[in-house]
């Protein structure tokens, strides 16, 4: 008996999206070009990032099924990943925010439907990697987890920008204290 399947797997990830979401509706459309350091992504490019990531993922797991990484041309995947992130960016924030609902759906409704057997399936990488393989699980849940760090970066921005992110909002809202 697994106690995190494919249920919990889409549930957490449309939690993480959903979330996503209010910080990239939160956040004004004028602030979307804002960089917290030189070299770092802007908050378009964050979200468009983060869209184009779970579109990238759907594409490798739900339709390409692939099983190993191995002869995988990554400096093509990279360009192609960046291409797509371009364009969703050149959305503006309207663009942005449909492609973060629409790719999320997408993205969640492949996962609460994955079976067992496709969980576990083994997925080869090339001999520089460790560890060698990982199941397709754990490819699943490191795109969540991939999404979160990214949250995590754009609820700074957030602070940095003045805005009190919607999880302490609410969280005070609940405790009685006002927003700081």
């Amino acid at each position: 008996m697994t106690y995190y399947g494919s249920q919990e797997l889409a549930t957490a990830f449309r939690t993480v999206r959903t979330n996503t979401i209010k910080i990239a509706e939160d956040i004004p459309e004028d602030k979307y070009a804002f960089r917290p350091a030189p070299g770092a992504m802007s908050v378009a490019e964050t979200l468009a990032h983060i869209a184009a990531n779970s579109e990238g993922q759907y594409d490798m797991h739900a339709v390409k099924k692939i099983t190993s990484f191995i002869g995988l041309d990554f400096d093509a995947w990279r360009k192609e990943r960046a291409e797509a992130e371009a364009a969703l960016g050149a959305k503006g924030k309207s663009g942005i925010v449909d492609a973060l609902r629409r790719n999320g759906d997408q993205w969640a409704s492949y996962l609460a439907h994955t079976s067992e057997a496709d969980l576990a399936q083994p997925i080869t990488f090339p001999s520089h990697f460790t560890p060698p393989s990982k199941s397709r699980f754990e490819m699943l849940l490191s795109a969540k987890e991939h999404e979160m760090h990214h949250r995590g970066q754009l609820m700074v921005v957030e602070r940095l920008l003045g805005i009190v992110p919607h999880l302490t909002r609410e969280r005070e809202a609940r405790m009685g204290a006002p927003a700081r």
